[in-house]
């Protein structure tokens, strides 16, 4: 057993896309397993063991809030959402409660469940980062498959706030992860979940199952 359990770990979703390539309208509304994304995630995030859960919207979020059930969590607006996910990823910390861990999800991630919350959760450590890591050769042989860095990410209190400043553009957590790599501990996840974004209509069919 870690410190992490004496430190609250707050979810932040980020769901202020609006999926432009995919042309459907907001990814936080695309429908998947009877419901949306957004409330699937969400539920995810808490379930895994998440003290609570900010939803950040940003394309159409009055659509959003009217047609979903987001009760039980903090929904936030990013009204610069079309400047990229760093002012997403800006807005959320923003509204996480000082002292606590922030683990970061996308919503446009359908395979993500309360499993891969609960083993990061369970897997960080004090003062560090960390991140699902994804096999990106599943057929490595015998050979350990290599991961690929990924969401959600654990996010330190102590770290959280330089994570945000040094935010830009369309990239979260990227630039801090970046300068930072001896902080990042990644975990194998890849039993659980593929990390996969859908981001184009040929990755439609990853809402399909």
């Amino acid at each position: 057993m870690n410190d992490t359990s004496l430190t609250p770990t707050t979810g932040v979703l980020l769901a202020g896309g609006a999926g432009t390539r995919l042309g459907l309208g907001p990814k936080a509304l695309l429908p998947f397993r009877g419901r949306t994304l957004v409330e699937l995630l969400a539920k995810a995030l808490l379930d895994g063991g998440c003290h609570d859960v900010v939803v950040v919207l940003g394309a159409e979020a009055e659509e959003v809030r009217r047609t979903t059930d987001l009760d039980g969590y903090l929904v936030v607006d990013n009204p610069e959402w079309a400047s990229g996910m760093a002012s997403s990823f800006r807005t959320g910390i923003a509204a996480v409660a000082r002292g606590h861990n922030v683990l970061v999800a996308l919503v446009d991630q359908p395979s993500l469940t309360s499993g891969v919350v609960a083993r990061l959760l369970a897997a960080h450590r004090p003062g560090r980062v960390t991140a699902a890591g994804y096999a990106e050769d599943a057929l490595s042989g015998s050979a350990p498959a290599k991961l690929r860095r990924g969401h959600p990410l654990i996010i330190d209190a102590a770290l959280s706030a330089e994570a945000a400043e040094s935010a830009v553009g369309d990239a979260g957590a990227r630039r801090f992860l970046q300068s930072h790599p001896g902080l990042v501990d990644v975990v194998d996840c890849s039993d659980l979940a593929d990390g996969t974004d859908v981001d184009t209509k040929a990755q439609l069919h990853l809402l399909t199952d």
